[in-house]
């Protein structure tokens, strides 16, 4: 690593918001915030869009959305603000929780953020993913230990690339090979159910063949072009040696385990936190009358 542990430690509290993606939904749209940016993105370069385009201007999107959830620039254009007016709530969303980034790589999402952003049709191996759960946590000998909800591969494969661009710096690699890995590491998974790490140690000698068959069966429908660059770039999963594979692994790790992180906070969430930390009942007009209902109930 070229900025060593404090570095991801110091993006850590970033990573952990936009991995919150995968559990926040819009109206107008199915599946969370995620799996929308990971059919988008798919169906971008299956269009012929540059990879490096799609990286930055989807990272910076899902850095922006930490803060602003679904609120984007089309949203914004729709509710009636001119162009710049749009792009400078953007930016300040994105502002709010970028400190910790690279200050390159800062300056280069910034400059990405989108005020809208191309939707081509995503290839059906993007909505399968977002239909496929995760298995979670799995070791062999063990019982499943279930979690609700479970989180897609879309979402996983989303975050995992988005992950990939913004620790990119840390290990001196280029952004735009981690964020492909990210989005295509889990192909075989448009077939394979997920039965976890306990799963895999079941198929034995088999899992391999099973593995490889199913992703080429998934990149042979792609444009040749698309699919080529894919092989190359999946190749950086077999070692954690090049800066590019060392991105991809961390991005994968981080995310594998912030996700058992977010259902143990989850579940240890309590009413208090509400109301005394975030300040449910947050500062205005009515705050007083809020505040004597609250104590009339006894709550």
């Amino acid at each position: 690593m070229t900025g060593g542990s404090p570095a991801l430690a110091a993006l850590r509290p970033l990573l952990t918001e936009v991995g919150d993606a995968k559990r926040v939904r819009v109206a107008d749209a199915p599946g969370s915030l995620a799996e929308q940016a990971f059919a988008r993105a798919w169906g971008r370069l299956v269009a012929g869009e540059d990879a490096a385009a799609v990286a930055l201007s989807e990272t910076a999107a899902a850095v922006a959305r930490a803060r602003l959830a679904g609120i984007d620039g089309t949203v914004l254009r729709t509710a009636g603000l001119a162009d710049d007016e749009a792009l400078d709530v953007l930016r300040r969303g994105f502002d709010e929780v970028a400190g910790p980034l690279d200050d390159g790589l800062r300056a280069r999402l910034r400059a990405a953020l989108p005020l809208a952003v191309p939707a081509p049709q995503p290839p059906p191996l993007a909505e399968r993913l977002n239909r496929q759960p995760r298995a979670g946590a799995t070791a062999p000998g063990k019982p499943r230990v279930v979690v609700e909800p479970p989180e897609s591969h879309g979402d996983h494969c989303l975050t995992v690339a988005v992950y990939g661009v913004l620790v990119a710096p840390v290990f001196g690699a280029d952004p735009v090979a981690p964020f492909l890995v990210g989005l295509a590491h889990h192909l075989h998974n448009v077939v394979l159910p997920d039965a976890g790490f306990a799963g895999e140690v079941l198929l034995g000698s088999a899992l391999d063949r099973v593995m490889t068959t199913l992703e080429e069966r998934e990149l042979a429908a792609l444009p040749g072009a698309l699919a080529e660059r894919l092989r190359g770039v999946l190749r950086l999963r077999a070692d954690a040696g090049a800066p590019e594979s060392q991105a991809f692994h961390a991005a994968d790790v981080l995310d594998r385990v912030l996700q058992v992180h977010h259902h143990a906070r989850a579940a240890a969430f309590t009413a208090s936190q509400a109301l005394d930390d975030l300040e449910l009942v947050h500062a205005g007009p009515v705050q007083a009358f809020h505040l004597d209902v609250l104590a009339a109930a006894g709550l």
